[in-house]
């Protein structure tokens, strides 16, 4: 529909009708206007329309709107304030870049003499512009003031640079054109460059310097609009153009790369486009519903492979990949300096470090650029020199490596010479983790390894993983190293020694680096990617004995981070079945570095020192296991008699030695085999000091662990801990394990591990002060716990940032323990979360031996060692049913019908 339709000539230029009356009829048909063109433009976009057309569309109809107002508010203009005035559309507008909910950033450009004029044309332009519900930026300037601005203010200086005429004397728009804005691109060239990298480093550590993260942002994050923008900025002012088609005519891109540098622009706007769409206001990260969203929209669907938000982000994550790649590549080109004025010595002096190869300022080269088409080995060998030198890969050295990449088919990766570079690289004590990381960036690892492309930006949809899974395997790679580096040595002696002690370092790195390869390829990923390790380590060149350790690292990646944090770690029988079952110490050691490194590379907020310190107990228990090597467990009863007879020695000077051996001859032998004598002295020492009293509790603060560890003597009452855990919940107290001993008389012992919802110790008395007072409280019914909880879960104004949710599981397992039956939970985290759960168990007739509670930032995986009110496993399938179903019902109101016994 033309412009005609809506506004009339009469309206737009007729002085003889006063401004007030043609304003109201300019607002109301600009609303109609606007409203007509969104929807057209809308349905454009829905229908598939590229992001560039859709884009042009939302530019030109702001245009046309703008054009015509400025035409109607200049119309009636009194002689006397009669001026020149130039509207220039400036930033993203000005570059003809308007997204559905972008900024209209507007400069009304005047000679100094008609200031008044320029004053009241803004004036009567942005109230109708503000009026109309857009969001308009403006300034009012001379070229002196354009000037003053660009010098002071780089962003101003920017914004300059993508000016545009859109209505006005033209005349004043080429006075504009040559005072002002030849100036801005061409002075102090060297400044605006380097000021322009300091906002780019400073905009990537606000918004997040990799392009891996887990809710990106599109625009200012890595990969995203910005990238582009930036390296368009700097080459211009470097190469003096005015647009990406004159940097081409100058040579500065070829016509391929202008047409990469315009499809990922376009590829981004088409993504923008529908973020602004999906949300009230300005939107520029794709948070986890909108990714949902946008993936519907642009036609994924779940498969064998992934969810389709998977599928999308994964897709995402890769081009983002290649618009750093893009932009990084235009900038190397802007700030590549023909005289860097170095002090080295021999830093200007051409020094040939191996065939075809020579370093030159600092980076690596070649000589002859079809080098890579006659020999594609050769790729692998400018990595090795650029590991061993030191020295960065030229950026023509990296583009060269990106264009033959087709080069590496199966008969290059087979070659012993390639393979042989490979683990030397691997082998190398220094820059292991920035050559494979240069290797990914440029894709010669996926090439290299095709098993590990299909892992390449493969995206998991949960808060927990917080990178993509190659990204978090080089991740991996990376806290390996700085274990041998010695990083880690103070609070983690153990962990550095295992290290230190293992023999053959490139086939750990060859583990982490496979350990999460069958992610590409569904679900079962352990054993998925194990069976792939045969067919690589042949194609290495591995020896049958590194191959199958190898092939068993990846398949039990996950082993030790599940027993550790899911089982009961004081259990003799799993310890010596764990043991049995990594055949020798090597292995053993392996796997825990290599847990250690994946935990730890997941995410911030996922490794804890409590973590940690499970994941050493269990190796260092294990470790005896095999270094005794008949893998038989010490008599029992004769052990259980040492204990007794130190404690009592322990304690018999300060109390009856009757009432000791009376105390002992109550503890159960798990209990006692569980604890060293000093320990269950202190545990006694601490229930003798109850008294009458309800309870008696202790708290020690662990902080090379960052957990405090909470010892409470009472009197055993049905649901107990449930008790327990509410009092916790409602001081904010986070349990991280918990053991619960109760003696034949009736006394309990319980022991928790707890820390703060923060994940800090909590170090103030007169918190736990107040904790003690309100277990007392609750243990002699003067208080109702649950009335303690629902104060802490009071409802929140605050919305809940969305999050995938996880299904709630609950698998019962008769196997993992001799005299437990053990129930694994996970679901979605939430305050008193842990209270539901033991209040459940009670109301089921169970009693908790062990809990082990983990949570993984928004995810919570929690254990529970139980048994009968006869001590005995529940093996019965009716009950079993009945547990899972009441568990599902208390947490999330899931019908269990569907859900399949464990």
């Amino acid at each position: 529909m033309k412009i005609d339709h809506f506004f009339t000539p009469e309206m737009l230029t007729d002085p003889s009708i006063p401004y007030e009356k043609r304003r109201s009829l300019l607002l109301e048909a600009s609303r109609r206007y606007l409203d007509h063109h969104q929807a057209r433009i809308r349905a454009k976009h829905d229908a598939g329309a590229s992001g560039a057309s859709v884009v042009g569309s939302l530019t030109s109809m702001i245009d046309t709107l703008i054009r015509n107002l400025y035409r109607s508010v200049s119309a009636d203009v009194p002689e006397n304030l009669f001026g020149a005035c130039v509207l220039v559309a400036l930033g993203g507008y000005g570059r003809g870049e308007l997204n559905p909910r972008s900024d209209i950033d507007l400069m009304f450009f005047y000679s100094g003499k008609d200031k008044d004029f320029a004053e009241k044309i803004s004036e009567r332009m942005l109230y109708l512009l503000w009026d109309l519900g857009l969001d308009v930026g403006y300034s009012v300037r001379t070229d002196a003031d354009c000037l003053q601005m660009a010098d002071k203010d780089i962003t101003a200086r920017t914004a300059l640079l993508d000016s545009r005429y859109l209505v006005g004397d033209e005349d004043l728009y080429q006075d504009y054109m040559r005072k002002v804005l030849a100036v801005v691109l061409s002075s102090n060239t060297g400044d605006f460059i380097r000021q322009k990298l300091d906002e780019n480093a400073r905009r990537l550590k606000k918004y997040g310097s990799s392009v891996y993260l887990l809710e990106p942002n599109i625009k200012e994050g890595e990969g995203g609009l910005r990238d582009l923008h930036a390296a368009l900025w700097i080459t211009r002012v470097k190469f003096k153009a005015r647009n990406l088609r004159e940097l081409i005519i100058k040579g500065v891109l070829t016509e391929r790369e202008g047409e990469e540098f315009e499809a990922a622009l376009d590829y981004l706007w088409r993504l923008r486009n529908h973020l602004h769409y999906l949300s009230s206001r300005k939107n520029e990260q794709m948070q986890f519903d909108k990714q949902e969203m946008l993936a519907q929209f642009f036609g994924y669907r779940d498969s064998r492979h992934g969810l389709a938000v998977e599928q999308f982000m994964q897709d995402y994550y890769s081009q983002a990949t290649r618009i750093e790649h893009i932009a990084s590549s235009l900038i190397a080109k802007a700030t590549q300096q023909d005289d860097p004025g170095s002090r080295i010595l021999g830093y200007l002096t051409r020094r040939v470090v191996d065939d075809g190869f020579y370093i030159l300022r600092g980076e690596l080269r070649l000589s002859d650029e079809a080098l890579f088409e006659r020999d594609p080995a050769a790729m692998m060998k400018a990595f090795l020199l650029s590991q061993r030198h030191g020295v960065p890969l030229n950026i023509s050295v990296k583009g060269l490596i990106r264009d033959n990449l087709r080069r590496l088919n199966d008969k290059v990766r087979r070659t012993r010479a390639i393979n042989e570079m490979f683990l030397e690289i691997l082998r190398s004590p220094k820059g292991v983790a920035e050559t494979l990381r240069d290797m990914h960036h440029l894709q010669f690892l996926n090439r290299f390894i095709p098993e590990f492309g299909r892992i390449y930006c493969k995206v998991q949809h949960d808060a927990y993983h917080i990178y993509t899974v190659d990204i978090h395997t080089l991740f991996a790679v990376e806290e390996v190293t700085k274990v041998w580096q010695g990083v880690y040595r103070e609070k983690k002696p153990v962990l550095t020694q295992v290290a230190n002690d293992i023999e053959k370092r490139e086939l750990l790195l060859l583990a982490v680096l496979f350990h999460d390869i069958g992610k590409g390829e569904g679900k079962d990923h352990c054993n998925k990617g194990a069976d792939m390790i045969p067919t690589i380590a042949r194609r290495l060149g591995l020896n049958r004995e590194d191959s199958r350790r190898l092939e068993f690292l990846v398949r039990n990646h996950l082993k030790m981070a599940h027993i550790s944090q899911r089982r009961d770690l004081h259990d003799d029988r799993l310890i010596l079945d764990f043991a049995r079952s990594m055949g020798m110490s090597e292995n053993l050691r392996m796997l825990y570095l290599l847990t250690f490194a994946d935990i730890k590379a997941v995410g911030p907020d996922v490794w804890s020192e409590w973590k940690g310190f499970l994941l050493q107990e269990l190796y260092e228990k294990a470790y005896m296991v095999l270094e005794r090597g008949d893998f038989q467990l010490e008599k029992r009863s004769e052990k259980v008699r040492n204990r007794k007879r130190k404690v009592l020695a322990l304690l018999q000077d300060d109390y009856d030695p009757k009432a000791i051996r009376d105390a002992l001859k109550t503890m159960s032998t798990r209990y006692l085999l569980s604890y060293r004598s000093a320990e269950i002295a202190a545990h006694l020492r601490l229930s003798f000091s109850r008294q009458n009293k309800a309870l008696a509790l202790q708290v020690e603060h662990v902080p090379e662990q960052e957990y405090s560890q909470v010892t409470i003597a009472t009197l055993d009452v049905p649901g107990l801990f449930s008790k327990i855990t509410g009092v916790m919940a409602a001081n904010n107290i986070n349990i991280l394990g918990a053991q619960i001993n109760t003696r034949s008389n009736g006394i309990v012992l319980d022991i928790l591990q707890v820390r703060s919802s923060a994940g800090t110790i909590i170090a103030d008395e007169a918190k736990w002060r107040h904790v003690e007072e309100d277990l007392a409280a609750v243990l002699e019914g003067r208080v109702k716990v649950d009335t303690l909880v629902k104060k802490m879960q009071r409802p929140s104004f605050l919305t809940e940032k969305a999050r995938p949710r996880i299904p709630t599981r609950v698998e019962i397992d008769n196997r993992a323990s001799q005299e437990y039956t053990v129930i694994d939970i996970y679901t979605h985290d939430k305050v008193g979360l842990l209270y539901d759960i033991t209040k459940t168990l009670k109301e089921l007739g169970l009693y908790i031996g062990v809990a082990k509670i983990s949570t993984k930032v928004d995810q919570a995986g929690d254990t529970f060692y139980v048994q009968d009110i006869f001590s005995q496993k529940i093996l019965q399938e009716d009950k079993v049913a009945e547990i899972r179903q009441k568990l599902l019902l208390s947490l999330d109101g899931e019908n269990p019908s569907e859900t399949t016994p464990q």
